[in-house]
């Protein structure tokens, strides 16, 4: 996938589980304290991917109140009662610093970047938060993308690949010129179908290595 000789001119970033931690970390701490199996969350959300109450809200056909009974149903199918309330509770990050300081560095050596997010209507802004000091440090980090492209606002989501050639189109650049990070393969695989170079992150530094193979110089 490396190839530092390529002259690309955007990078493309997921933003929960990319700039900020994973919300898989704390939806596996909330299932260890409520006894239920790993992965549960995750098990939900992957069922009927394209038309689940996850679905639907990231698209904003349902509200908060209409998705918090429409996953408890969803959970109650499959053995056990959780709430979408509680779930969202559980989707603010933290902010990777690193990558931040990524960000910093790419818009210093002239590279446009550009967001796109699968969101709900509730929090704060793309990261979810739902306190006003952690809404406003994510709201920091947004700032500095020329464009934010989110699914609950253009309702379109991830892996529709319509969404991706939206921010395309936003940056003026085709997709062969942009590099793009996520954390779930799924969202990766259209991408790469449009021409896209692509990243999946797991940890902070290896991605931003990879990030600097890729264009074929150091991000630090």
């Amino acid at each position: 996938m490396s190839d530092g000789q390529k002259n690309f001119q955007a990078v493309i970033w997921d933003f929960g589980g990319v700039i900020t931690s994973s919300p898989f970390e704390a939806f596996n701490r909330y299932e260890a304290a409520k006894g239920l199996p790993e992965n549960f969350i995750r098990s939900i959300n992957s069922t009927n991917p394209d038309d689940n109450a996850w679905a639907l809200f990231e698209r904003s056909e349902i509200d908060a109140a209409q998705f918090d009974t429409a996953f408890l149903q969803e959970a109650e199918a499959r053995g056990h009662s959780v709430r979408g309330a509680d779930v969202l509770a559980l989707l603010a990050g933290d902010v990777r610093p690193e990558m931040v300081a990524v960000l910093d560095r790419l818009k210093a050596d002239g590279y446009r970047i550009a967001c796109i997010t699968n969101n709900v209507k509730t929090g704060s802004g793309a990261g979810m938060a739902r306190n006003v000091e952690k809404a406003a440090e994510i709201q920091q980090v947004l700032a500095r993308f020329e464009h934010v492209i989110e699914s609950s606002v253009v309702g379109v989501r991830k892996p529709d690949p319509a969404i991706y050639l939206m921010a395309c189109d936003k940056l003026g650049v085709e997709p062969r010129d942009c590099i793009f990070l996520d954390d779930l393969g799924i969202n990766l695989k259209p991408a790469r179908a449009l021409g896209m170079a692509t990243i999946k992150v797991a940890a902070a530094a290896p991605a931003i290595e990879e990030l600097a193979s890729l264009l074929g110089h150091q991000l630090s």
